[in-house]
């Protein structure tokens, strides 16, 4: 306790004691026997009341333990199984945690990867991805602040991700990788890499390029193969020996029929081979006959020309064009026009424009000519100010002209744009909204509309490179943004009547990757109806089996995970209970599990990353020796802190009640000596 404190409360008792002895002692008019009585009920009730309002506190320490903890990270992908060792694993985590000299030492926590970081230990094995770097990333955020040596239960093989050997550097925490599988090499060839466009053009030939290898000491020779359905579309021979253990193949295939085309490469196994799943790869293609073609106007040199143009063309069914207002001819050959911050010199293009009925996207900024673009069309107008603003974008949930995803908006660089008051005359649905100085509007900064067939999309800012840039900053790839823009020009692009209900999906899917399929469902406003009740029934066109699965709502759309769809061809109806409604499609699932690719485990990489990590590397026989050094170990000790906590001499509400209970008690014992 404070002096402070302590002064405060001999004050406290010194004043009560004055105001007893004054009230009963000094101006008491007759010296009766009760008076000492009434004088100490006094002396407690003032006392009391002042040591309410002190409120008097003290400083309690508590000293307690901190364990440093250990985290016991295991595989549940299926190449553990693969390479049956999937109940040697569950074993050793078993053993681990019946270990009381581990649990004495270590505050034990215990996670499961595959794809994703899991605090579950419900092994199942069968995950069909790997991505041992963003486990470790995970597991890094989660840790960075204390000590917390990692074991690392895996055969290394990772099927995505960036590369974790090089990547564990930057981990804080020791690994100590187990290594699971077999290490020894053996004779084994193998597709190591097919690449191919997954679109292609009807008459045209599409490129192949396989990345084939072998591990072993003999010469061998054997033939790869590519069919499609009984037919041989290509074949090669091929031959390796212990120094020459690679081949890249390129080739090229007709796309002689549209649709989807299943094809599968497959390298003849040779004598004595273990795995021969990792011989096999199926692929597809999907072999399209019309590719949208977009046009471009810029009377400007600006760096979200190259954004959009490289945006518009990561797919390969859309080309795109670049071309000054004075160097366009003919706007019907295009499915598209792009506009890009308009002046005087695109009057032109807008009549024409006008005359065709053509679908448009305008983007502007802070050197669009608002004079011009206000006359010549009257579906919005911005107030001329000549000032600029910077406008950060702000997604609209509510947004239902089509299905978009949130990609991160809010965290987006701002966009250039006229300052200013924007009026839109038509009916708009507003996709971004602007954020000013971190003061959020409804103001909008990209809206679409329709009327009378044509539809317009208006982007009221500069700069959207930035957009893309950051989204490889935040995913370390483009694919999110390009997504966004896509769908955006894919609208733009159809001119198919807005219905009330949409399906979304793939013509094919692999079998190692997500199966999902989307759905839309809108009022008979054309709202988004999240009241709706929605089933898809899957139908295998091979065994006729069929299954009815209810769709949840995600966001802004009704969405089924299909990944436990087995390969094979399907038809699929979303209905909406209630309604006669429904849409149908088909897809196809190419069948490939990337786990069933490895036939070793990795040790060099995972011996590297306890070398990087100051860790070491363990094999599943090694279990002992593992925990031995894990407890022996004098990185890992626990370290004794103290909680210092700031607790009230007498709780306020005690006190309280003492102060009623004896100011009641005095005023009855007065009444009854006729004092009242």
């Amino acid at each position: 306790m404070q002096t402070e404190t302590i002064l405060l409360i001999i004050a406290a008792f010194i004043i009560a004691l004055i105001v007893a002895l004054f009230q009963y002692i000094h101006k008491a008019k007759s010296r009766k026997k009760n008076t000492l009585f009434f004088a100490f009920l006094r002396f407690l009730s003032v006392f009391a009341l002042l040591l309410l309002l002190i409120n008097p506190a003290f400083k309690q320490k508590k000293y307690y333990t901190e364990k440093p903890s250990l985290v016991i990270a295991v595989d549940n992908s299926s190449s553990i199984k693969h390479l049956k060792e999937d109940q040697a694993v569950t074993e050793l985590v078993s053993q681990i945690q019946q270990n009381s000299d581990l649990k004495n030492r270590f505050n034990v926590v215990y996670y499961s990867f595959s794809k994703e970081l899991s605090d579950s230990l419900r092994f199942s094995f069968n995950e069909k991805q790997t991505n041992i770097s963003k486990a470790l990333d995970d597991l890094d955020q989660i840790y960075k602040n204390s000590i917390a040596p990692t074991v690392l239960i895996t055969d290394g093989n990772q099927t995505y991700g960036k590369d974790y050997q090089f990547g564990s550097r930057r981990y804080k925490q020791s690994v100590y990788p187990v290594i699971v599988g077999d290490t020894a090499v053996v004779m084994d060839t193998k597709i190591q890499q097919l690449n191919v466009n997954r679109y292609a053009y009807l008459k045209n030939k599409f490129p192949v390029e396989v990345i084939i290898t072998y591990s072993g000491e003999k010469s061998i020779t054997t033939k790869f193969e590519v069919k499609s359905g009984k037919s041989i579309v290509y074949s090669q021979p091929v031959s390796f020996s212990e120094s020459d253990n690679s081949k890249i193949l390129n080739f090229t295939l007709p796309a002689s029929r549209a649709g989807v085309i299943q094809y599968k490469a497959h390298l003849i196994p040779v004598t004595g081979e273990k795995n021969i799943i990792n011989n096999n790869k199926t692929f597809g293609v999907e072999v399209i006959d019309q590719k949208t073609n977009i046009l471009l106007i810029s009377d400007m040199v600006h760096p979200d020309l190259g954004a959009i143009k490289k945006s518009v063309e990561s797919n390969e069914r859309r080309s795109i064009e670049i071309k000054r207002p004075s160097e366009v001819k003919d706007l019907d050959n295009y499915q598209l026009i792009i506009i890009y911050q308009p002046n005087a010199r695109f009057r032109a293009v807008y009549e024409e424009l006008s005359a065709l009925r053509k679908n448009y996207f305008t983007i502007t900024g802070a050197t669009t000519d608002w004079n011009f673009l206000n006359r010549v069309q009257k579906k919005y107008s911005q107030e001329i100010t000549r000032q600029t603003e910077y406008y950060v974008p702000r997604f609209n949930s509510n947004y239902g002209t089509f299905l978009h995803d949130d990609i991160g908006f809010e965290n987006y660089p701002p966009l250039i744009g006229t300052f200013g008051e924007i009026r839109v005359n038509a009916t708009y649905d507003p996709l971004l909204y602007r954020t000013i100085s971190n003061i959020e509007t409804e103001e909008p900064l990209l809206v679409t509309l329709e009327a009378d067939g044509i539809r317009e999309a208006i982007l009221l800012g500069e700069g959207m490179w930035r957009w893309r840039a950051q989204n490889y900053l935040d995913t370390k790839s483009f694919e999110n943004f390009d997504t966004f823009f896509g769908k955006l020009i894919q609208y733009l692009a159809s001119n198919k009547r807005k219905s009330r209900l949409n399906s979304i999906s793939e013509s094919f899917y692999y079998g190692n990757a997500g199966i999902k399929i989307k759905a839309e469902y809108f009022t008979k406003n054309y709202e988004f109806d999240r009241r709706g009740n929605l089933r898809i029934v899957i139908k295998n066109k091979d065994t006729e089996a069929s299954q009815t699965i209810p769709m949840l709502l995600k966001n802004n759309s009704y969405e089924v995970d299909l990944s436990s769809l087995s390969a094979g061809n399907y038809d699929y109806t979303v209905i909406v209970v209630g309604e006669n409604m429904s849409r149908s499609g088909s897809f196809t699932v190419l069948e490939y599990n990337v786990e069933q690719q490895f036939l070793n485990a990795d040790v060099t990489k995972l011996q590297q990353v306890a070398t990087n990590t100051n860790g070491a590397s363990y094999y599943l026989d090694q279990k002992d020796e593992l925990v031995k050094n894990l407890i022996n170990d004098q990185r890992y000790q626990s370290i004794q802190k103290s909680k210092e906590n700031i607790v009230s001499l007498i709780d306020w509400k005690y006190l309280l009640a003492i102060v009623i209970f004896l100011l009641t008690l005095e005023w009855f014992a007065r009444k009854y000596n006729g004092l009242i």
